[in-house]
């Protein structure tokens, strides 16, 4: 039987008590390289890494995430790439507007397109800031061109 040191069993501890599972340490890490990135003057457009992350990805997600780049890049080329906590983002004045999360990475059932509190799609006291994905035809790809759009108005 293995023995277990305090140093094993306080990191186990403290992993479970900040209650973050391995997925959401993992986004914890690439979100602190994106920021050392930043600084250091990395951050332009990334196109070349988001690019990466979705050949990274298992389809479905990954046909996803290539049909929502080439939208997003066509409805809104004033956007730049980049990675937001390892996920597809696209930015205007070096704030991320939009993001695509794969269901694999926090091992959900389906993909979103999420846009942050920067995008403009206040619509009285209440609207959506997420979108499952589980398919796009050319009804879906018309919706988040509009929706990129009036994103960035």
């Amino acid at each position: 039987m293995a023995r277990t040191t305090k140093s094993d069993t306080s990191s186990t501890r403290n992993a479970e008590q900040e209650g973050l599972t391995a997925e959401e340490r993992a986004a914890m890490k690439d979100r602190a390289r994106e920021v050392r990135a930043a600084r250091s003057g990395k951050g332009k457009d990334q196109e070349a890494e988001v690019l990466a992350r979705i050949a990274e990805m298992p389809e479905p997600d990954r046909m996803l995430a290539e049909r929502v780049h080439a939208i997003v890049r066509a409805a809104a080329p004033e956007l730049t790439c980049r990675t937001w906590y390892g996920m597809p983002a696209y930015a205007k004045d070096g704030k991320v507007v939009c993001f695509f999360q794969d269901a694999a990475k926090f091992k959900a059932r389906y993909a979103t397109l999420g846009f942050s509190d920067e995008a403009r799609h206040d619509d009285g006291a209440m609207w959506p800031t997420s979108y499952a994905l589980t398919g796009i035809s050319a009804a879906e790809e018309e919706r988040i061109a509009d929706l990129v759009r009036r994103a960035v108005q």
